[in-house]
């Protein structure tokens, strides 16, 4: 289980990168966010934007009042990963045009997650779980200290 903060702090993190990205056209900054995905999309605990939350960020707050299960938030990595490396070989292909557009919609993304708290990887995630008539994780409280 995850704090849910964790990812939307991810998510602003990766706007922001995903922002220089189209503003200068770095294929090379799209693969290494990419790699940020790949890395969260096999452990979000373990990835670089989820460290820098538990290090800086976390111990400033107060405890979550649920957790999030962990899941929805690998799925919506794989994504992002998928978007990223497309993003990063459109550009690094001479193809800007495919970069931008990648590059938007992971923008597009990771912006309504940071700023408003909607996954749309982890609403998709969801979908496909009751299409398939498979059990949705829920958010659980979380247990007292």
């Amino acid at each position: 289980m995850l704090d849910p903060r964790g990812p939307r702090f991810a998510a602003g993190l990766t706007a922001l990168v995903v922002v220089v990205v189209m503003i200068t056209g770095s294929g090379w900054l799209a693969l290494a966010q990419a790699l940020v995905f790949g890395i969260t999309a096999i452990d979000p605990r373990r990835g670089p934007y989820a460290w820098l939350f538990r290090a800086l960020v976390a111990p400033r707050l107060g405890r979550p009042a649920e957790l999030e299960p962990v899941a929805p938030v690998r799925f919506t990595q794989v994504v992002g990963f998928v978007f990223l490396i497309g993003c990063a070989a459109g550009y690094l292909a001479g193809l800007p045009v495919l970069g931008l557009v990648m590059a938007s919609l992971a923008l597009a993304a990771a912006f309504l997650n940071a700023a408003f708290g909607l996954c749309l990887g982890c609403e998709a995630y969801l979908l496909f779980r009751r299409l398939t008539g498979r059990a949705i994780p829920a958010r659980v409280p979380n247990p007292a200290p």
